[in-house]
């Protein structure tokens, strides 16, 4: 999880992800670039000698958004990794994950390193519509028997050539810690009417039920909620049109998203505006919250493997039960290659060696808030959360990325969110929120 100007249309040259811009520090691709080549520790690294395209062997550029402590030591063992088993040297520059979503476009559009990391399904396909990536059929000819069916269909572009590589992935839910479940007599609730009451219970007992932070550009935080209440009520089906342009927001069937939204709302902690997602966690690992919902990359905030052990989370619950719990929240993140690469041969040989189970396991050895991508991945080293984790991802009847990956990334960033975040402030029924929603909509999908 991993996460200048705001311009918002899915055509613009700056559409906007999930994460907030770091004002004033980088405002275009000549700041963004500017920044000096890092190796996985962040100091400079050297030169290493052999490039161009001919063969697979010499130097690869990687362009890595891991900048958080986790993912910045997982990455940097994972090309360590390569480099001792092919040789290749990796020369890596690690952007600021807020920035670096923020600017991908105008990034891919400059001078960017060859092999990046990235985002499945939708947020890949945009930019290999705009020829901004780089096809690694080949790729997938050596990989391909290592990964499910939906991870290739998440890895292929519209036009059915694959461009990514899937590393990890990680569910939502709604997690909590089991000695404050065992000190209170809570049950994980299965079902709506459980989970409210729940959650009042909690309240009465003198915590906040629901930790959140959505503030300083963590509104994105909030589409895990509405995600799963839209699946639970409406289903996938509903859910997909919704995000992908197709069902209004003026949809009735929203207006019962919205309500049910507002019945958990009051439980949320105070001043969730004000506080990042990492605050959130802290109050589920403090004891002063209940419950959070959030995906499985709150781990990384973790440090002391014993509250590790100490964490649970179970299914968001069932609304309707036409629908009951069959879909799971489930960001896939991996790699792409740039269409500007300088050592294309090279860097498809790294992303065939990251395609492997071997390197999912020298990444999740280091990141246990994720659970590898591929079949073949070696589970035996999973914690309790990600033998959790995997098993829920694999049971799960569909599979959804995430609200701003599954839709216009300009649309849910500019429009969709902060309404969110407004309406949080003040929850009423929700119509007027929908109704500004749905009257941009239009700038965004054209068909």
């Amino acid at each position: 999880m991993s996460r200048g100007s705001r311009t918002t249309s899915l055509n613009s040259p700056l559409p906007i992800d999930r994460r907030s811009l770091l004002r004033g520090a980088l405002g275009g691709a000549g700041l963004l670039l500017a920044a000096p080549v890092l190796d996985a520790c962040g100091k400079s690294s050297a030169s290493a000698a052999g490039s161009g395209s001919g063969g697979g062997s010499g130097q690869v550029t990687f362009g890595s958004d891991g900048s958080d402590p986790t993912p910045r030591k997982a990455y940097g063992a994972l090309t360590s990794a390569y480099t001792t088993a092919s040789g290749n040297q990796v020369r890596t520059n690690v952007l600021d994950h807020n920035t670096f979503a923020q600017q991908i476009t105008a990034y891919l559009q400059g001078t960017p390193e060859d092999v990046v990391t990235w985002f499945a399904g939708y947020r890949m396909q945009f930019f290999a519509k705009k020829n901004l990536l780089h096809p690694i059929d080949d790729v997938w000819d050596t990989i391909g028997a290592g990964f499910s069916d939906a991870a290739k269909k998440l890895s292929l572009g519209l036009d059915g050539k694959a461009y990514f590589v899937p590393l990890y992935n990680y569910p939502w839910g709604v997690f909590y810690r089991k000695s404050l479940f065992q000190e209170k007599g809570y049950q994980p609730a299965t079902d709506w009417d459980s989970f409210v009451a729940l959650c009042g219970q909690m309240k009465k007992d003198g915590l906040s039920p629901l930790a959140a932070g959505f503030g300083g550009g963590d509104s994105w935080t909030n589409l895990g909620t509405f995600d799963y209440l839209n699946l639970r009520i409406n289903g996938y089906d509903f859910h997909m049109q919704l995000m992908g342009g197709k069902a209004s927001w003026s949809d009735p069937k929203l207006a019962a998203v919205m309500d049910h939204w507002r019945q958990i709302a009051a439980f949320n902690q105070a001043g969730a505006s004000g506080r990042k997602w990492q605050d959130a966690a802290q109050s589920v690992f403090d004891k002063k919250s209940g419950m959070t919902v959030t995906g499985l990359f709150m781990g990384q905030a973790i440090t002391d493997e014993t509250l590790r052990d100490d964490m649970d989370f179970f299914a968001f619950p069932s609304i309707d039960p036409a629908h009951g719990q069959d879909a799971v929240e489930a960001p896939t993140d991996g790699f792409v290659m740039s269409a500007k690469a300088k050592h294309v041969d090279a860097g498809k040989k790294m992303l065939e060696w990251i395609g492997t189970a071997a390197a999912e396991t020298v990444y999740a050895n280091v990141d246990p808030s994720n659970v590898g991508a591929s079949t073949k991945a070696d589970t035996s080293k999973y914690n309790a959360l990600q033998q959790k984790a995997a098993q829920m991802i694999s049971s799960a009847k569909y599979i959804t990325q995430f609200g701003d990956r599954d839709s216009d990334p300009g649309f849910i960033s500019a429009v969709v969110e902060p309404g969110f975040a407004q309406w949080l402030a003040s929850p009423d029924d929700g119509a007027s929120t929908l109704k500004k929603i749905e009257s941009q909509r239009s700038q965004y999908f054209t068909s």
